[in-house]
């Protein structure tokens, strides 16, 4: 996914107006699934089982965490449709650092740390999205990465056991969802404890 500002999936010697308009047409179209496609990663992270039973920390990082993993499993699938699959794949990652920015302002970072600070988050969802994406076949390092990651390397016992198993079936129920619903911005995931089981 591109940065936030930066023109969309274009090199920089391929930019230009014709496709800068085009790139904002194209971005424009699917902003609403996106969005809700984000909104729908917002409130399954924010689901009371993560911290409760899980003991992912209830923190700024944790939930930052939490995010970020369930938008991964939707840009990851939308990134596998075709056309325009990957426009509402960059529609989410949109959406997400669009929220990012909003909140962090709203806590009162000032602006010149704004750009920073979403840059870093951006940075970071970036690696984990890539670790995740590396281990997702494999239970053991995915528990490792998310330990590092969700918990920075002090899980409670069986805690990243459980996230790995969760994300493991979350992407597989992903995986399921209707395309043209997913497109549409109209797709859940499923409950977490559901999926857990």
């Amino acid at each position: 996914m591109n940065r936030p500002g930066a023109p969309t999936r274009l090199a920089l010697g391929d930019w230009n107006e014709d496709a800068n308009v085009l790139g904002f047409l194209r971005r424009r179209r699917h902003e609403r699934a996106g969005h809700e496609l984000y909104c729908t990663a917002v409130a399954t992270a924010r689901q009371a089982w993560f911290y409760r039973d899980l003991g992912v920390p209830d923190t700024l990082d944790g939930r930052f965490d939490l995010v970020g993993l369930h938008a991964f499993l939707l840009i990851r699938r939308l990134t596998g449709l075709p056309a325009p699959g990957a426009d509402v794949a960059q529609a989410v990652f949109d959406a997400m650092f669009a929220d990012m920015d909003i909140n962090l302002r709203e806590m009162g970072v000032s602006d010149l740390a704004v750009g920073r600070r979403v840059r870093a988050m951006w940075e970071a969802f970036h690696g984990r999205a890539t670790a995740y994406e590396a281990v997702l076949g494999d239970p053991a390092a995915l528990a490792e990465a998310l330990a590092r990651n969700v918990w920075r390397g002090t899980p409670p016992e069986g805690g990243a056991e459980r996230l790995a198993a969760y994300v493991r079936g979350q992407a597989a129920a992903v995986e399921a969802l209707s395309s043209p619903e997913l497109l549409a911005g109209r797709a859940g995931f499923a409950a977490p404890e559901q999926v857990a089981a």
